[in-house]
C-alpha cells in the first residue's frame, strides 16, 4: 500500500509541496497515518510534473528505488523544479513485487502520468494473463515492469487507444469497471486509488471491490496553497480536508472546479 500525493494549481516547487508541510509526502513515507496493508513506504517513489513553459507538453519524472528520505539529490531538485502540476507516491511493494526502477511509479504514455494506491490480490497468477490477453501488441510490447499497477494503467491506456474519444474519467471508469468484473469471476480482490494528469487536470479515482477501500481526501484554495486542489492520501496539514467518497471518480478541471461522480 503507498501514499499518493498530486496537485493542481499556481506553479509551486516541489519542494514545498512533498517536503514542506507538516505532515509531508516524505513524513508518510516513515510515519504513515492511515495505512491498511504495511507499516512504512520504503520501498522507492516517484515525482511526475508538467513544465509551466507550454512548449514542454510531455511530462517529466523523477524516480528511484530507495526510500524518499534518503534521496540526497531530492531536495536541491525539488526546490529549483517548479510546477503547476504533478504527480507524486512513495511505494511499499506487494509482496511478489520486485523493487525495481521498472516498478517504480509514476508511468507514463505520451503526455498522460499515471499513479496508483493499492492492490490485486494474487496478481501473477489471478488477472495477470486476464489483463494481458485484452491489450493490443504495442500497449502489451510497452509494459516494462511486473506490478499490477502498471498492467491497470495498460488496461486503462488500451480502453483510450480503442476509444481516444472518450473523456480520461470515462475511460478510468470503464477500465474500473472491467477490472470490477475481473475480480469478481476470480473470486479475487482489488484496492484502486488511481490519479491520472494530462497536464490540464487531474483524474483520480477512490475504489475498491472486495477489499477495503484505501483513504483520499482533496482541498482546494487552503490558507497556505491558494488557487489550488490537492490530492492525497492523508491530509499533509490541518485544514478543512474533504474525504473522497468511496466507490467515486474525482475530476479537477484547469479552472480548478472539481466534480465527484460515482462509478
Amino acid at each position: 500500500m503507498c501514499r499518493l500525493l498530486a496537485y493542481q494549481g499556481i506553479p509551486q516547487s516541489i519542494d514545498r509541496l512533498i517536503a514542506k508541510p507538516e505532515h509531508s509526502l516524505i513524513v508518510q513515507s516513515y510515519q504513515p497515518r492511515e495505512m491498511t496493508a504495511g507499516v512504512i513506504n520504503a520501498d522507492g517513489f516517484g515525482i511526475g510534473w508538467y513544465h509551466n513553459d507550454t512548449q514542454y507538453r510531455d511530462p517529466f519524472i523523477y524516480k528511484h528505488t530507495q526510500p524518499i528520505w534518503t534521496d540526497v539529490n531530492l531536495p536541491d531538485l525539488s526546490r529549483f523544479v517548479e510546477t503547476g502540476c504533478m504527480l507524486s507516491y512513495v511505494r511499499s511493494a506487494t509482496p511478489g513485487q520486485g523493487v525495481s526502477m521498472s516498478n517504480c511509479q509514476p508511468f507514463r504514455d505520451g503526455k498522460l502520468l499515471f499513479i496508483h494506491n493499492g492492490f490485486i490480490d494474487n496478481f501473477r497468477s489471478g488477472l495477470y494473463k486476464q489483463i494481458r490477453e485484452k491489450l493490443h501488441s504495442h500497449i502489451y510490447q510497452a509494459i516494462d515492469g511486473t506490478t499490477d499497477s502498471e498492467h491497470i494503467f495498460a488496461l486503462f491506456s488500451n480502453i483510450l487507444h480503442t476509444h481516444p474519444e472518450l473523456p480520461l474519467e470515462t475511460a478510468l471508469q470503464r477500465t474500473l469497471q472491467l477490472l470490477r468484473d475481473l475480480v469478481e469471476t476470480e473470486r479475487t480482490t482489488i484496492s484502486a486509488n488511481i490519479v491520472i494528469s494530462d497536464g490540464d487536470r487531474l483524474i483520480a479515482s477512490r475504489f475498491a471491490h472486495r477489499a477495503t477501500v484505501p483513504s483520499l481526501y482533496w482541498i482546494k484554495n487552503s490558507i497556505d496553497y491558494p488557487d489550488s486542489v490537492i490530492l492525497a492520501s492523508e491530509p499533509i496539514f490541518a485544514d478543512n480536508w474533504q474525504t473522497c467518497p468511496m466507490q467515486s471518480i474525482v475530476t479537477v478541471s484547469k479552472d480548478l472546479d472539481v466534480k465527484i461522480q460515482p462509478i
